[in-house]
């Protein structure tokens, strides 16, 4: 099993392909580098991918702290023990707060960032009673069948998820949510009780693209266009059909557009 140990933590990860560029994909909150499966074969064909798995989750260690800034720290040095030159950084919600600390935290390791489904600010004071409650039924019992059914239309569209022709999609995702350790309350509660990073979005000065769903309940279109506001020159694209998990529900037109963007702006 592939292990990296950086900042004191050993982390899962699948590197294949290996094009003179890099690209690290960075998944979301209770997922792992799996989500990213249908990008690491297209990539791969032009490009080195990385994709790995954050502390606490997927085949990576279990080991405290899980907030944002030591989750960002363990990108940041995953990223200086791997790669010579910097790199193209994609992250997903969770892997989006890792990204944009990075880009304005470490912009040498940057070559560009792109950002998914994901939020600058602080999670939503109207959302914690219920993700606490989720997460407190998780700590006790586990992912049972009721807490990943919920999740699952946190994660997904509704039209996706209403989708006969994605009925196994769904079974296989379901699974790999109720397939969560009790252990995983740890980075939950390192996502949901994150600072905002509102004020560093001006310090990010590499390329930048936003991609979000315009059925994601779980960071709204308004918060990509927020960060488009705030990254000059930032591009901004709406998939029309996506929910939370874009790269899953909509693989294709996700590849499509980060190509495009990064063989027009690199």
């Amino acid at each position: 099993m592939p292990l990296i140990e950086v900042n004191g933590v050993n982390l899962f990860y699948q590197e294949k392909g290996t094009g003179k560029e890099t690209i690290i994909f960075s998944h979301g909150l209770l997922w792992s580098h799996k989500m990213f499966q249908a990008q690491i074969d297209f990539f791969s064909q032009n490009y080195r991918v990385i994709a790995y798995d954050h502390r606490g989750q997927g085949q990576s260690e279990v080991k405290g702290p899980f907030d944002m800034e030591t989750v960002a720290e363990d990108a940041a040095a995953l990223i200086q023990k791997f790669c010579k030159e910097p790199i193209h950084f994609a992250g997903l919600s969770m892997g989006g707060f890792v990204g944009m600390r990075l880009a304005s935290r470490y912009p040498e390791l940057l070559k560009s960032l792109i950002l998914l489904e994901t939020s600058a600010n602080a999670e939503p004071v109207e959302n914690l009673p219920k993700y606490k409650t989720l997460n407190g039924v998780v700590k006790w019992l586990g992912v049972i069948p009721p807490v990943a059914k919920k999740v699952m239309h946190i994660m997904f569209a509704e039209s996706w998820l209403t989708n006969p022709s994605n009925k196994l999609a769904i079974k296989h995702w379901k699974n790999e949510l109720s397939s969560n350790k009790k252990s995983i309350t740890g980075p939950v509660e390192g996502v949901i009780y994150r600072k905002g990073v509102e004020d560093e979005l001006s310090k990010i000065t590499c390329p930048t693209l936003i991609i979000v769903g315009d059925e994601d309940v779980a960071t709204k279109p308004e918060k990509a266009k927020y960060i488009q506001m705030g990254i000059a020159g930032a591009k901004l694209h709406v998939l029309t059909g996506a929910g939370h998990s874009s790269c899953i529900e909509k693989p294709d037109e996700v590849n499509r557009l980060i190509l495009d963007w990064l063989t027009k702006s690199n």
